[in-house]
């Protein structure tokens, strides 16, 4: 092995804004190109939004603006202002802020003067601007580097500051904003600040509810047990019900950032909720009936909260305070007190609790023979499992790149080989599928343990018993673009929808877009996802070059393949934008097929400049849109 010097020559000092734009991923997460809820450009909004929160919580400023186009950003806020003469250090040096001081920001998310400066960092633009007191102070960035610096002058705007940044997409490769990833966002915001208005490009937000709201927003009320139970404490919110989708679902918060992967909080509520249901019934429930069915909302105020990572997903912290309670103790307390209270002060909402426990109850023991035959096969089958080629990394796994496991979900053989030769062996997976899977609309739980293949796909991705075991972040179905292709993507939809909606509504599931058109010539080969790219590619190469159409994945090399599925990938997120999934899946799986037709044929569309192109598809596609 050939010697390397080492020497002082050998090390580095990198300023803040070289390590920022080095290792992006230490403080805003996995990148992405926007087609995921926790991609690094919603993590950028968040960071700048988190600051307007701040202000509008120390009771400086009730109304937020946001404005977005499929790149730009902008945020304006009337709070107080950043002091004009610290403009520019408290966007660009890092440790600089105003929330070190425990006395002003006791219970603020972002503690350690970063996020701002990490938003700076990773903006090919990023403008600032304060007013403050009658008087105004502006200052442009290009990736961290100061390029315009105005004095200060009058204004006759109100207090605030706002901010205008572009992500930098040498970093962000191929991102677009997502607005459904933003309405979430946003939605959550005001959720959790009553009284606070935010204005997103031109649509206003606001809840008089709070966190009651969250679960109407979120839930089919017609499908809910018993109302929705309400309770507000010092520093707590929590609202809860049951409904008749399997699994749990659980919204949680601290200090007004969305805990997607919980943390000490959750874990505690959920054990909470167990306990004091068994005393107030006293009777000694297994826990998976009691929390069968629940959707559930809670947010708490930490002070000086412990995150597992920068992007703040996971509460770590085991105290509400440096010297107060343990987190634990303070929400089992506070759940043990108050919903106790509510269900002796609403019997009516005690009994329909009961009656949904125990059909949870009798729905377990059901299909308990049939579970235990399933698993064990399913666990032999791991062993040998034909169907899935596994990766090295999980999920679950405490790696760096655990956002970055996927599962591809392939139609036959022939696709699987070409995913599975050219993809990444450390963190993709492929399951293949046989044929069309079981249309499961309608049945019970029993079919995920009666058909092979559901049971198989179940355990590959380890949800039997909740999303905390999941085994990829991206379930990615990759069928090819025909009808059978499309129909199939509808059948997988929904066996998730039906058994494991949140799997869904937490964004793990996603459509993979494989090229349809590869153009070419001698010098140059353009892949075309769709039929004006195509023109556009035949326009830019000319003198009439090669044109393939890819009918199926499996006609793809493996070479090939590889370009696809690596850092250009490009996904179609599975957004929810109807709780009612028992009536949207109704209308679409459901026996309705005269109504379903007549919508095909209202929507069909037929592209006469290009006979290729079958109608059939596009009548599909439409099918799968209005779906997701």
């Amino acid at each position: 092995m050939e010697e390397v010097n080492y020497s002082e020559d050998s090390i580095r000092s990198l300023d803040w804004k070289e390590h920022i734009r080095l290792r992006p991923g230490m403080y805003i997460g996995k990148l992405g190109d926007g087609s995921a809820y926790d991609d690094g450009v919603y993590v950028l909004l968040k960071e700048i939004v988190d600051n307007s929160i701040d202000e509008f919580v120390m009771g400086a400023g009730k109304t937020i603006d946001i404005n977005m186009s499929d790149h730009k950003v902008s945020v304006r806020d009337y709070g107080r202002g950043i002091p004009l003469g610290k403009v520019i250090d408290c966007v660009s040096k890092i440790n600089t802020g105003g929330k070190y001081d425990s006395k002003a920001f006791q219970k603020s998310v972002g503690l350690n003067g970063v996020g701002t400066k990490a938003v700076n960092a990773l903006s090919s633009t990023f403008v600032v601007q304060s007013y403050r007191d009658s008087r105004t102070k502006i200052a442009e960035f290009a990736k961290g580097e100061l390029v315009r610096e105005e004095a200060e002058k009058e204004t006759t705007q109100r207090n605030g500051t706002a901010i205008n940044f572009i992500p930098d997409e040498s970093i962000f490769r191929h991102y677009r904003f997502i607005p459904e990833f933003v309405d979430n966002m946003i939605w959550n915001y005001v959720f959790l600040n009553a009284g606070l208005t935010v204005n997103f490009n031109g649509q206003k937000y606001f809840s008089e509810k709070g966190l009651h709201d969250l679960l109407l927003r979120n839930t089919d009320a017609e499908t809910l047990r018993y109302p929705i139970i309400h309770l507000k404490g010092n520093d707590i919110e929590v609202a809860m019900t049951h409904g008749q989708q399997y699994g749990e679902e659980y919204y949680s918060f601290v200090n007004g950032q969305n805990t997607t992967q919980g943390g000490t909080h959750q874990a505690a509520f959920r054990e909470a909720v167990v306990k004091t249901i068994r005393e107030f019934y006293k009777k000694e429930f297994d826990a998976a009936d009691v929390r069968g069915s629940i959707v559930a909302a809670i947010a708490i105020k930490v002070q000086e909260p412990v995150f597992e990572s920068q992007t703040k997903t996971k509460l770590g912290s085991q105290n509400i305070a440096p010297d107060g309670p343990t987190v634990r103790g303070f929400i089992n307390d506070f759940v043990k007190t108050e919903l106790d209270n509510y269900l002796h002060k609403n019997p009516a909402a005690a009994d329909a609790l009961l009656k949904r426990i125990l059909q949870s109850e009798r729905e377990r023991k059901d299909i308990a023979g049939i579970k235990k035959l399933a698993n064990e096969r399913a666990k032999k089958a791991s062993l040998h499992n034909r169907k899935l080629r596994d990766c090295k990394l999980h999920f679950s796994d405490n790696h760096e790149r655990r956002r970055d496991t996927t599962l591809f979900i392939t139609e036959g053989d022939s696709a699987s080989g070409s995913i599975t030769k050219s993809r990444d062996v450390q963190t993709q997976a492929v399951f293949s599928l046989k044929g069309k899977p079981l249309n499961c609309y309608g049945l019970t739980k029993k079919v995920v343990y009666e058909n092979e293949e559901f049971n198989l796909l179940q355990h590959a991705l380890n949800i039997e018993d909740g999303l905390d075991g999941l085994s990829y972040n991206n379930i990615v179905v990759a069928t090819d673009a025909d009808v059978d292709g499309m129909h199939i993507r509808l059948l997988l939809m929904t066996f998730f929808l039906q058994f494991f909606p949140d799997l869904v509504k937490a964004g793990h599931v996603s459509i993979l877009q494989t090229p349809l058109f590869r153009v070419r010539n001698k010098k140059e080969t353009i892949y075309c996802y769709s039929d004006e790219e195509r023109r556009n590619a035949i326009a830019k190469l000319g003198n009439k070059p090669e044109i393939t159409r890819f009918k199926g994945l499996g006609e793809i090399s493996p070479d090939e393949f590889g370009l696809f599925i690596g850092k250009d990938m490009r996904l179609d997120p599975v957004i929810l934008r109807d709780a009612n999934i028992k009536g949207m899946l109704e209308y679409f799986m459901g026996k309705n097929t005269p109504t379903r037709q007549q919508h095909i044929v209202q929507n069909l569309r037929v592209e006469k400049d290009d006979e290729s192109v079958n109608p059939l598809i596009l009548a599909e596609e439409e099918e799968v849109k209005e779906v997701a």
